[in-house]
């Protein structure tokens, strides 16, 4: 999996087609990830003191990594990945420009 935690990324199917935002888990052997701001999910939180109210909260839930790609950060769009040795490190680079990403 070409995405990683911390990517910025945008989404091209779905119900959020278009959104932009940066992952903020990374499930690689399920494929799946959570994006800030896209699918969000309510969730009913029960009182845990008593006199506190019990609260819905708002948390994004995780989707298929084929729904999303990469922001290039030269490109400024969504660009496939691919990989380069450079310095006897492996980076992922655009395969638009060719910059790393």
């Amino acid at each position: 999996m070409k995405i990683k935690k911390g990517d910025n990324v945008v989404v091209i199917s779905g119900k959020d087609r278009g959104k932009k935002g940066k992952v903020l888990t990374a499930l690689p052997r399920e494929r799946k990830l959570a994006v800030e701001g896209v699918n969000m999910r309510k969730k009913h939180v029960r009182a845990k003191r008593a006199g506190q109210k019990g609260q819905i909260v708002q948390m994004p839930g995780v989707f298929s990594v084929s729904a999303v790609m990469l922001v290039c950060a030269k490109c400024g769009k969504g660009v496939r990945a691919g990989y380069k040795v450079q310095g006897g490190k492996k980076i992922r680079i655009c395969k638009k420009c060719g910059a790393g990403i």
